[in-house]
């Protein structure tokens, strides 16, 4: 086989629509666009969203209250047992955590936060963006100390 002997398979390819080329191309003179309205001239057409002058749904649907989901804060919530693994005397941040595998994120997004789920029985150095009181509790009464970034 050659180069010069392959060919697309019967009825992959269509041939080009050549609109406004005379009445023997079979979409001559309105170039399928019909005769007269809005969408027939040039840069005719209406706007997204746009109902033909009905209220649109947009406008319909009832809007109220704010929703904080876009300016709230992301934290990583980690508890306080599971950082019972590492090791006596450790210090503890948001690099030593995810090389550990403790985060398994991508992104660090706003920080972590140390809840106090769990129990903690090693003396651990934690830094962290915020701690719930149970969390800064436990850490304290474990003998280490809960920093906050």
């Amino acid at each position: 086989m050659k180069i010069n002997e392959l060919s697309a398979t019967p009825g992959a390819r269509q041939t080009a629509y050549r609109k406004g080329r005379g009445p023997g191309s079979g979409n001559g003179k309105t170039a399928g666009r019909g005769h007269k309205g809005q969408n027939s001239r040039s840069g005719g057409g209406v706007r997204p969203g746009f109902e033909g002058g009905q209220m649109p749904l947009y406008r319909r649907l009832p809007k109220r209250g704010f929703n904080n989901k876009r300016f709230a804060v992301q934290y990583i919530e980690i508890n306080v047992g599971d950082l019972d693994r590492f090791d006596e005397g450790m210090t503890l941040d948001a690099l030593s955590m995810k090389q550990s595998g403790l985060i398994t994120l991508p992104k660090v997004n706003d920080g972590i936060k140390i809840l106090g789920n769990g129990e903690l029985t090693k003396k651990l150095h934690v830094r962290a963006n915020a701690f719930t009181a149970s969390a800064k509790d436990k850490i304290e009464k474990a003998g280490g100390t809960a920093e906050e970034v």
